[in-house]
């Protein structure tokens, strides 16, 4: 006979530590909130902003801004930090780069962020359907600037250039953490293969943005945040965003501590000083956060660096 002890049974793996007045969401106008959900549900979309439980989905869905999440729901990995499931995912929508597309008309967007889940299943880990996604969207809206947020690729050899023969805007591909906790935080990836897929990426396409995410909160140091900066300067990433991690759940990897706002302001300056053309840190920074604001903001820092290196 088993004996079952209630308040073991009932306790959290790791308790969510209570949020900070800073930490908050916004709905800056309903109507056009569910204008942006009624598309997505009408052409039958994914969303990261649903699937990873987003802080920001209310304040981005009400300026039509939704994050598509391609080649399904599931996700072959288990990262620590992500609310995305994980297990067996269903096969391939053919018609989803026409879904993307339409939805991308419909919302009158002049940036999109397209990310998807892994895809370890794949031979090419989902590069080929990101090239149809993105081509169909560009044909479908010619004026709209396409940002996509990959995955790694790992042991996928060249897949990721089919990504990049479609010629995005912005490649993305976030770092998520520092190398000390990758196993615990990210156990299905690599530091140094994110870093190098970075890298090749700008080498492949001297056009393109590149640009990676960090989360902080996670137990790492000062140090190591101002390491991982020196490593993706070194891979020629253009875009750094520096958010706070927010523990979706008591099964998922604990929150250590809440960064303060100031202290925020500090890794953006310190990133600046490092040379990225642009840095986006705060409480509520994430990957698409603001994408279309920062796209312009790139676009105008390009061409101011490129002037000086002129003059």
């Amino acid at each position: 006979m088993t004996i079952r002890h209630p308040e073991k049974v009932n306790k959290p793996i790791n308790p969510i530590k209570k949020k900070p007045n800073w930490i908050r969401s916004k709905l800056l106008n309903s109507k056009e909130f569910f204008i942006t959900k009624s598309v997505i549900n009408q052409n039958n979309l994914v969303t990261v902003c649903q699937e990873a439980n987003c802080p920001n989905i209310t304040e981005c869905w009400s300026k039509r801004h939704a994050t598509f999440m391609i080649m399904g729901d599931t996700c072959t990995r288990a990262c620590g930090f992500c609310d995305v499931k994980t297990g067996k995912p269903d096969k391939l929508d053919p018609f989803e780069p026409y879904k993307i597309s339409n939805a991308v008309k419909k919302l009158n967007l002049k940036h999109v962020v397209i990310t998807s889940v892994d895809r370890d299943d794949l031979p090419d880990g989902g590069s080929q359907h990101f090239f149809e996604v993105i081509k169909t969207t560009q044909k479908n809206n010619p004026n709209t600037s396409i940002e996509v947020l990959t995955p790694d690729f790992l042991r996928k050899g060249e897949a990721y250039k089919k990504v990049l023969e479609a010629n995005p805007d912005v490649f993305n591909h976030n770092i998520e953490t520092v190398p000390s906790l990758y196993r615990k935080v990210r156990p299905g990836a690599r530091y140094f293969g994110s870093l190098e897929l970075l890298k090749n990426s700008k080498q492949i396409n001297k056009n393109v943005f590149t640009k990676s995410g960090l989360m902080v909160g996670l137990g790492e140091t000062k140090d190591e945040i101002l390491q991982v900066m020196d490593d993706l300067i070194s891979a020629d990433v253009d875009f750094l965003t520096i958010g706070q991690y927010l523990q979706p759940s008591p099964k998922h990897f604990p929150l250590v501590r809440y960064y303060h706002p100031d202290e925020f302001n500090e890794l953006d300056q310190q990133a600046k000083a490092k040379g990225f053309l642009l840095v986006s840190s705060s409480p509520m920074t994430r990957s698409s956060y603001h994408a279309d604001e920062d796209f312009k903001v790139l676009q105008k820092n390009r061409l101011r660096t490129n002037a000086s290196s002129l003059s």
